[in-house]
């Protein structure tokens, strides 16, 4: 787990602290986060990169008389371009998680802005991880006999690292509770 707390950078960002700055007994506040492995910087010097390389190259062929290829590198960068942007919005994706010994909640903020959340009992919700074939894993909570998948942008490892933490989380406030 990351202790980052710049949202493109950290998958998880735990915040075990109240907004008073004090940890109160069995609460957690988490914010998972999807991981983008490449920032602006990064992807301005890629598009110059290829943009360069596609310029160079078009201008190459543009000389030897074959002026549709010069055409066919720009688009190819702009293709290029559009899919690191589209993968950039998803990235805006993110969940909160807020456990008190009262209630687990869970909101998910989608990339347009659209919020849901989703309310547990912590005396009741049981949380655990799903194996499926070649190690993959889902994880879910699972509360009257129905399942809540969530986290499903984070990384197998992270997943199973995540599941540790929360069900230690989740454990203090039942104790919190007695």
């Amino acid at each position: 787990m990351s202790e980052n707390l710049d949202p493109r950078q950290a998958p998880i960002v735990p915040r075990t602290e109240t907004s008073a700055g004090s940890r109160e007994r069995g609460e957690f506040r988490a914010v998972l986060y999807p991981h983008r492995s490449l920032g602006p910087k990064g992807f301005l010097v890629l598009m110059i990169a290829i943009g360069s390389v596609s310029f160079i190259t078009g201008m190459v062929f543009l000389m030897k008389g074959a002026w549709p290829v010069f055409g066919f590198f720009g688009l190819d960068v702009a293709l290029v371009y559009l899919a690191f942007r589209l993968n950039y919005r998803a990235g805006r994706l993110y969940e909160k998680i807020d456990l008190t010994p009262q209630a687990l909640t869970i909101t998910r903020v989608h990339p347009s802005g659209q919020q849901e959340s989703f309310d547990f009992n912590p005396y009741w919700v049981r949380v655990f991880i799903a194996e499926g074939p070649q190690g993959r894993t889902d994880l879910r909570l699972a509360s009257h006999g129905r399942e809540f998948a969530f986290a499903r942008f984070l990384t197998d490892d992270e997943r199973r690292e995540f599941s540790h933490v929360l069900s230690g989380a989740l454990a203090e406030a039942r104790a919190a509770l007695a």
